[in-house]
């Protein structure tokens, strides 16, 4: 067992690496992020830890802080891609966490972005990043991860990167295997999320989960994902079983509500990492396991990324692993939605404008599926006022 870490928390957010972190025994010294919303949460729900709100106007990383955590913005991948070293003014905010790591070498780095970051550039922006950790004499390890099997009834990938001078990230990240089978669509058994916004180009269509939880548009708007139940009603789910469905308590980001509006929370919610996979993280940083080596593959080249890959101080390794360390399968997502208050049925013009894109859409859905959202917007104009009545004619048109 490791001594437990001290961290510093950059593009904190709502504090879900912390969260999770602090399950596991360790601490956090330092957080940083820009949002108001976020500090307002951070300030509430971790009182007495330092906070910066500007990584980029933070000169250098605490004196006790033996590691770092960062969710930074997936934003930055495009300038990774085109940026020979990520230690300058031009590479991103992902280039102020090397920019840190110049000062001082943190011991143990943990990063999380989304999986489009192995593809991006023809996979050159994560080659930017772990070349980097390399230079600076770092082994690393990374993998793609499902917060479905950590028990969460969402679809959530995201890249976890482990990056260290002391422990082999191998044994943190590439030890746990416990494929998790997927559930099949049955349409009036289980509850399927899927997003309403969506319906030319793709779905999100999850089976016993919503798709991932989206942080909203780019002026704040919500996208929470609309979900078909299995007694027909076609909802979206509230706050605070959003908030569960990332690990949180039930009001985690109800301090946000000081600074701004309600809404808001959403996209802190959508942005966050997912508690149970920070915690086993955690986990495993003060108790790694052993690598086994006969899941090493080639590093390519070029091209994409693999999905899970090491570096092992001389050489990169692709690694033949799945999105599964544990393996825990979720509750029912029809059980496991318990905010009625919070849930609203999805409004018949919502509807009318999904129904209509899937008429556009060259799409294969599932069977009886665009049947049962068609009778929801049917119960919902027989409530509505009349006139509403021709949002459904549109729709049918």
């Amino acid at each position: 067992m490791t001594t437990p870490l001290r961290f510093a928390g950059l593009f904190a957010g709502i504090g879900g690496f912390e969260l999770g972190l602090a399950g596991a025994g360790h601490s956090t010294e330092l957080f940083c992020d820009v949002l108001p919303t976020a500090r307002a949460v951070l300030q509430a729900r971790f009182p007495g830890v330092a906070y910066h709100d500007d990584i980029q106007t933070l000169k250098s990383l605490p004196r006790d802080v033996d590691a770092l955590c960062a969710g930074f913005p997936c934003q930055d991948l495009s300038q990774a891609g085109r940026t020979a070293g990520l230690d300058g003014e031009r590479s991103g905010l992902i280039g102020e966490v090397f920019r840190l790591l110049s000062r001082r070498k943190v011991p143990t780095v943990v990063l999380e972005n989304v999986p489009f970051m192995l593809q991006l550039s023809g996979g050159n922006a994560m080659r930017a990043i772990i070349e980097e950790f390399e230079r600076r004499g770092y082994r690393w390890a990374y993998r793609v991860v499902d917060s479905f099997g950590f028990g969460l009834p969402q679809r959530r990938e995201r890249v976890y990167l482990v990056a260290s001078l002391e422990i082999d990230p191998a044994s943190v990240l590439l030890t746990d295997n416990r494929p998790l089978q997927r559930p099949k669509t049955e349409l009036g058994r289980l509850a399927h999320g899927f997003y309403w916004t969506e319906g030319l180009g793709g779905l999100g269509w999850a089976v016993d989960a919503v798709p991932t939880l989206k942080n909203g548009s780019t002026i704040g708007i919500p996208s929470p994902p609309a979900i078909l139940m299995p007694d027909g009603r076609l909802i979206k789910p509230g706050l605070e079983d959003v908030e569960r469905l990332q690990g949180f308590e039930p009001g985690w980001t109800t301090p946000a509500e000081t600074v701004a509006r309600p809404a808001s929370r959403w996209g802190l919610l959508g942005s966050a990492v997912s508690v149970p996979v920070a915690r086993w993280l955690g986990q495993r940083l003060s108790h790694p396991g052993v690598y086994d080596v006969s899941h090493d593959q080639g590093f390519p080249l070029s091209g994409k990324a693999p999905r899970a890959a090491r570096f092992d101080g001389r050489q990169r390794h692709a690694v033949d692993i799945g999105a599964d360390p544990l393996g825990l399968r979720p509750p029912p997502l029809a059980d496991f939605l318990v905010d009625r208050e919070g849930q609203t049925p999805l409004s018949l013009k919502a509807t009318a404008g999904f129904l209509s894109r899937t008429r556009r859409a060259k799409l294969r859905f599932e069977p009886g599926f665009i049947a049962a959202v068609e009778a929801h917007a049917e119960r919902m104009a027989r409530a509505a006022e009349p006139a509403n009545q021709l949002c459904l004619e549109l729709a049918a048109a």
